[in-house]
Formats: structure tokens, C-alpha cells, sequence
């Protein structure tokens, strides 16, 4: 790394330590020829795929869309803020762990609806009423017996 005082090509760690909850890491550097010491801070970079929408077009992935979708589903719920960002950190680390460079919207869409089942059940029946564009209050208690049908499984699985 270049010396930002003289501009030096040779520079040596003089420390390293995880800063960011383990995201990035912070070194103290100097250099080999003026001694001065900086600080740079390391991270990887991480792509997100592009999202392939329903119509064919194709957008870069949106956090804060994502974000604002499970915020109104959560609205007036006892969901903290913690919980919505893991919930979200959870979303884009399994996105990302597809390697796939593009993917259907869709794929995010059911995501959010997988958290939203762990997290509120409300929540999730909220999003699923928009997600799949319930037309009639069948659809509501057809999506909410199948939650209810899915939690006896759990409860008799233990």
C-alpha cells in the first residue's frame, strides 16, 4: 500500500483488529521510509445478485425496498428493529449464497415470506396477502390453515 505522506510504495502492518462485528478489518500501518503511521480499514465486497422481475426486466438488488417491505408488514408488531435487520442480513446472505449473478424476484419474495413465518406469523400473512395478491378473505383463511396446520407439525415434532 502506498505511504499517503510520501507516497512511498513499501508500508508494514503494524497492528490488525476486527472492527464492524468481524465485517471489517482495521490495521495500523507505517511506512518504511518517512515512519509515519495511518490507519485502513479492509472489508470484502460483496455483490448482490440483480433481481429479474416478473415483466423480464432486470434491476440491482434494493435494500432499502427490502427494508420497507418487511417494515410495513411488521408495522404496529412486536418486531424490533434487531430483528428486522437479522431478518434481513439472513435474506441477502442466502441470496448471496447462491452464486447466482441474477435471479428471479421471486426468490427474494419467498425469502422474505420464510423469515417472516420464524419471525411473526402476522407479519408473514400480512406480506403474503400482498406477495401473492389475495383477492378474497378464502385466501386469508386458507394461508392462515396452513400456518396453523405447519405449527401442530412443529409442536408434535418435539
Amino acid at each position: 500500500m502506498y505511504c499517503p505522506f510520501c507516497n512511498a510504495h513499501e508500508t508494514k502492518v503494524v497492528d490488525s483488529r476486527l472492527v464492524a462485528e468481524g465485517q471489517q478489518i482495521r490495521r495500523r500501518r507505517e511506512c518504511i521510509t518517512c515512519h509515519e503511521r495511518f490507519t485502513t480499514y479492509e472489508a470484502a465486497e460483496l455483490l448482490m445478485p440483480r433481481m429479474i422481475k416478473a415483466d423480464g426486466t432486470r434491476q440491482p438488488f434494493d435494500e432499502d425496498k427490502l427494508r420497507a417491505g418487511i417494515q410495513r408488514a411488521v408495522e404496529k408488531r412486536p418486531v424490533s428493529v434487531e430483528d428486522i435487520e437479522a431478518c434481513i442480513s439472513r435474506i441477502k446472505q442466502h441470496l448471496r449464497a447462491t452464486g447466482e449473478r441474477e435471479l428471479p424476484s421471486r426468490t427474494v419474495g419467498e425469502e422474505v415470506m420464510s423469515e417472516l413465518r420464524k419471525l411473526d406469523q402476522v407479519a408473514y400473512v400480512r406480506f403474503a396477502s400482498v406477495y401473492r395478491s389475495f383477492q378474497d378473505i378464502n385466501e386469508f383463511k386458507e394461508e392462515i390453515d396452513r400456518l396453523s396446520e405447519q405449527k401442530e407439525d412443529a409442536v408434535k415434532a418435539e
